[in-house]
């Protein structure tokens, strides 16, 4: 609801670029989307969260994005974990760096955190 605060990983497709507000927020930024992620998805009675109470129904953005040279415009919903997470208690908890070994090319297995110790 307007007027709430709340933590929320945003993506970059989510902020307004051509606000200046905005781009300053992001500039200061001091984190980024994480990759791990932890949840509770039982109460203290052991029962299982229905995790589609707790869905932003109104979140929701635009990206852009191109088809061979054809540019497209689509309305994407964001995923539970990042905007539309909304009523539950989150908290950011930072890691060690060497937690972060992302692999985005099949170069990135030849680092040293893929390799066999």
């Amino acid at each position: 609801p307007k007027g709430n605060l709340s933590l929320q990983i945003v993506e970059t497709s989510q902020i307004d670029l051509d606000n200046v507000n905005q781009v300053r927020i992001l500039s200061s930024a001091t984190h980024f989307n994480p990759v791990d992620l932890v949840c509770g998805i039982r109460n203290y009675k052991n029962e299982k969260f229905d995790l589609t109470q707790f869905i932003d129904q109104n979140s929701g953005f635009i990206i852009e994005k191109t088809k061979g040279a054809k540019p497209l415009k689509s309305y994407e919903l964001p995923g539970l974990w990042n905007g539309a997470m909304a009523n539950w208690i989150t908290i950011f908890v930072e890691v060690p760096l060497f937690t972060f070994n992302p692999v985005k090319t099949v170069n990135d297995l030849l680092k040293s955190p893929h390799q066999p110790q």
